[in-house]
């Protein structure tokens, strides 16, 4: 008792002497690490360590950087370890020096101080964005300037047009309308007056309150006439004219962007707070003609762009909303007057922007104004002639001529790059936006097609990208008008392949692809890929369609398998030419397309080579012999490929055509399953024993692949042999025979086959280590598969469900199966092959086990008895000539 109790003991003591253990190393483990953080800083100065050791790390760099003195008086060297000293303070400092970057002399740190780590410098900081500036403006109107003044302004304004506007729709006032509007004006008058006079002492405030009083004295004379019919139209236009002119000159006179601001601002709302719904579009019209004359004095004078944007925004917004809500076409002449007008102010303010711009920054354009200017006015047009076509084709060109002669007239200014590529991008785009308006869906595909390859070949040669971007844009929008304007009507007489739609989708197809040869001489292989994909694409289709549109139903699969195919003999012999690996994947895809062509002829026809699919067949050949001679040159890898699919192909329409043949003279299944795999098997053979033949005519290019082609024909044989074991075999006409059938006499080429490959060099290794099981359980199977049949056949048990219950059936397989393993145990033990004979005894002990189980049930019946009977004398034999196992084990495998 007390043994185990020591022995406990002892036990649990071990983990503690492991924790201790443990911490000890630790401890050691640490310590070691501090003398590595020392010897490091030794070596390379203090900066490289002071900013990554911790506070024990610290420490020991105290102790070793700060040594003892030595009776001189001078430090004494740090020992690192045995035999070793560090280098004093003075041999580091150069490396020290070296990594903080410094040129000059370098002055030591004092003894046992370390400098202060080196604090990278903090990041660029990134550009600001669109909403920072945003909010950086707003932020500085709200922090800068006087900022009471400019809000109390705002609100002022608006308050007093709410109050005028109230005032009259309630009839508060007793006072007559005008002594109100009188007194109105002359209290803005007045602060009009003490806004100038402080000009020089507030100018912040003067500036704010004399815009604020600009603007109600508009807000007056507008009212006056619109709302109380107290001015006529003359005096009220002639008043407006005077306050916006008025406002111009004083924001010129002082140099006051904000007076100018409020001054447009307040008159540009004035319309809409005081506005009934009702009014005259021609006035407001000619009220915002004087406020955008103003601006346009202005820009004369001033580089304002603020002020541009506001009177662009309110002008064409304001004008945009009336005409989507209030236009007739009885408005037409007045509004047509005044979109011209306001077209010419915005396109002269963008150049007055840039001559007063300095002569360093003449080329920041105002693009806002540049672009949006022509593009929202044109848009107006439209609406004006939105059943007009040709009147607003002639428009845009009127608008492209105009752009191009201003970018004619500022090409010799200098400074004024940017605009002129601005007005010659604008040139082009109405020039090209005419095309569509004037001419037909398929004229217009053709002319955007065209015009389209040649920018993209002009961009590539000048190497500049917005050509190539504007060509392949204008070939998108080429393919959308072509689209847009729908098929043929139903019953159109037209000539076949001699009209505008085919000619116009034909040019889309030959622009694509001259684009892609302009990528390709560029060096672009990604760009000329994809411009290729769509240029074969509407190649293609195009073709497709007008061959479906006029050929019967019959004959479509046969005309676009020659479509296919002359589509890739094509590609191949450009290929010839001019290897490209595109082309050659061309001709490839015509190969797999063939397939599902096939399948749709024996869908259309019975079979692919009936109706008109002989002709079509023979074209095939001939343009797909053409074309694997020409994948000779080149990429070998597709070529292979090619002819790989091309060998694929042909069993395929073979088979099909066998199907066809035994449905059409009523044979039986087994001559069924013949008539599909003998090209299968044929060509397999070939493969094997022919290559030449097969290889032709790449020759010996085609070599690589001969082990992949073999694997596939035998997986597909493999695919077929595997549900082919399921089949009764019926060989009708003639009578069933064991062995001699179609289906039996297949199955066992194949396995033949099957064989001559696995034993040759061409055979993965995966296949070759299995191959004797693999073998011997399909010949296994077959023979169990030709059993059945035998039952069926000859026994009349019918090839169901039901016939594994048959017992006839079942003595059959135990004979059968008996008679394999009798063979398997005598000749292992004659031989001498243990593997052959442990075969053959599992082989009778399933059979023994199949006697137990399933045949049991049979003893009632001659079939019982006889498998019974027939195993027991089998075993009798092999216990006469093979009684016991061989005693040779041979590691190798021995060729019966």
């Amino acid at each position: 008792m007390e043994l185990l109790v020591l022995l406990g003991l002892a036990l649990l003591a071990v983990p503690v002497l492991l924790v201790v253990a443990l911490v000890k190393l630790s401890g050691l483990r640490q310590r070691v690490v501090e003398l590595e953080i020392a010897v490091d800083a030794l070596r390379r100065g203090p900066v490289a360590t002071s900013a990554r050791a911790d506070s024990a790390s610290a420490d020991a760099m105290s102790r070793v950087v700060s040594p003892p003195l030595r009776d001189d008086g001078a430090p004494r060297p740090a020992s690192v370890g045995p035999g070793v000293e560090a280098a004093p303070a003075s041999a580091s400092q150069p490396y020290a020096a070296v990594e903080r970057g410094t040129a000059g002399p370098v002055h030591p740190a004092p003894a046992g101080e370390l400098p202060p780590p080196r604090t990278p410098p903090p990041p660029a900081p990134a550009p600001p964005g669109m909403v920072e500036r945003a909010a950086a403006a707003v932020r500085r109107w709200f922090t800068t300037g006087n900022v009471p003044v400019k809000v109390g302004m705002l609100v002022l304004l608006a308050g007093v047009g709410a109050l005028l506007k109230y005032a009259s729709d309630q009839g508060w006032l007793a006072v007559p309308v005008s002594l109100r509007l009188a007194g109105v004006a002359a209290a803005a008058v007045a602060g009009l007056v003490f806004g100038w006079r402080r000009r020089a002492s507030h100018r912040s405030f003067a500036l704010s309150v004399q815009g604020g009083m600009i603007g109600i004295l508009l807000l007056v004379v507008f009212a006056a006439y619109r709302q109380f019919d107290l001015l006529p139209p003359s005096l009220a236009f002639a008043a407006s004219v005077v306050l916006v002119a008025a406002t111009g000159v004083l924001a010129v006179a002082q140099n006051a962007r904000a007076l100018a601001v409020f001054a447009i601002l307040a008159g540009f709302l004035a319309p809409i707070w005081l506005s009934t719904g009702g009014g005259n579009h021609v006035a407001l019209f000619a009220y915002y003609a004087v406020l955008n004359a103003a601006i346009l004095a202005i820009a004369r004078f001033r580089a304002w762009r603020e002020l541009n944007l506001l009177g662009f925004a309110f002008t064409f917004g304001i004008a945009t909303l009336w005409g989507v809500l209030s236009y007739a076409p009885a408005h037409y002449a007045s509004a047509q007057s005044f979109l011209a007008l306001f077209f010419a102010f915005y396109l002269l303010i963008p150049l007055l922007y840039a001559r007063r711009r300095a002569p360093a920054r003449r080329d920041i354009v105002d693009g806002a104004l540049v672009f949006g200017t022509p593009l929202v006015a044109f848009s107006l047009q439209a609406g004006l002639l939105h059943d007009r076509t040709m009147a607003l084709a002639l428009c845009a060109l009127g608008l492209g001529a105009l752009y191009a002669m201003l970018a004619r007239a500022l090409l010799q200014r200098p400074g004024h790059a940017v605009l002129v590529q601005s007005y010659a991008l604008l040139a082009v785009g109405f020039a090209t936006l005419a095309v569509p308006l004037a001419l037909s869906a398929q004229a217009t595909a053709c002319v955007f097609a065209l015009e389209g390859a040649v920018l993209v070949w002009l961009g590539l040669r000048q190497q500049r990208r917005w050509p190539q971007v504007s060509g392949v844009g204008l070939q998108l929008a080429a393919a959308v008008a072509y689209m847009l304007a729908g098929p043929l009507p139903f019953g159109a007489v037209v000539m076949p392949f001699a009209h505008g739609r085919f000619a116009g989708g034909m040019l889309i197809a030959v622009a694509g692809l001259a684009t892609a040869w302009s990528f390709r001489q560029a060096g672009s292989r990604s760009l000329a890929g994809i411009a290729y994909g769509w240029g074969v694409a509407w190649w293609l289709g195009i073709w497709a369609a007008e061959l479906l549109r006029v050929a019967p139903a019959a004959m479509e699969p046969d005309l676009l398998l020659v479509l296919a195919i002359g589509s890739g003999w094509l590609a191949a012999e450009l290929h010839r030419r001019r290897p490209e690996r595109m082309l050659a994947a061309t001709f490839f895809t015509a190969l797999l397309a063939a397939v599902p062509l096939a399948l749709w002829q024996s869908s259309v026809h019975a079979q692919p080579f009936a109706g008109h699919g002989a002709w079509a067949w023979a074209v095939f050949v001939i343009c797909g012999l053409r074309g694997l001679a020409c994948l000779r040159s080149g990429d070998a890898s597709i070529a292979r490929a090619a002819q790989f699919a091309w060998w694929l192909l042909w069993p395929l329409l073979l088979s099909l055509l066998g199907s066809w043949l035994a449905g059409r003279f009523g044979l039986g299944a087994g001559w069924w399953s013949l008539a599909v795999v003998a090209p299968w098997l044929l060509v397999t053979a070939l493969a094997l024993w022919r290559w030449t033949w097969l290889a032709r005519p790449l020759g010996d290019a085609f070599a690589p692949a001969r082990g992949a082609l073999l694997c596939t024909f035998q997986v597909l044989l493999l695919l077929w042999w595997l549900p082919a074991l399921r089949s009764a075999g019926d060989a009708s006409p003639l009578p069933w025979l064991a062995v001699l059938n179609p289906l039996d006499l297949a199955q066992f080429a194949m396995l033949a086959l099957l064989a001559r490959w696995l034993w040759s060099e061409d055979a993965p290794d995966a296949w070759t280590r299995h191959r004797l099981p693999l073998l011997a359980a399909a010949g296994f199977l077959l023979l169990t598969a030709i059993t059945l049949r035998g039952a069926h056949h000859w026994g009349g048990v019918a090839w169901d469900a039901g016939l594994p219950s048959s017992g006839l059936a079942q003595a059959a397989l135990t004979v059968v199966w008996s008679v394999l393993g009798v063979l398997g145990w005598v000749l292992g033990s004659r031989r001498g092959h243990r593997a052959l004979w442990l075969a053959g005894a599992l082989l009778m002990a399933v059979v023994l086990a199949k006697l137990v189980l399933v045949d049991r049930g049979h003893l009632g019946n001659l079939w019982g008895i006889a498998s019974f009977i027939a195993y027991g004398l089998l075993c009798t034999v092999v216990g006469f000539f093979a009684p016991a196992p061989p005693r040779a084990v041979h590691a190798t495998e021995q060729p019966a």
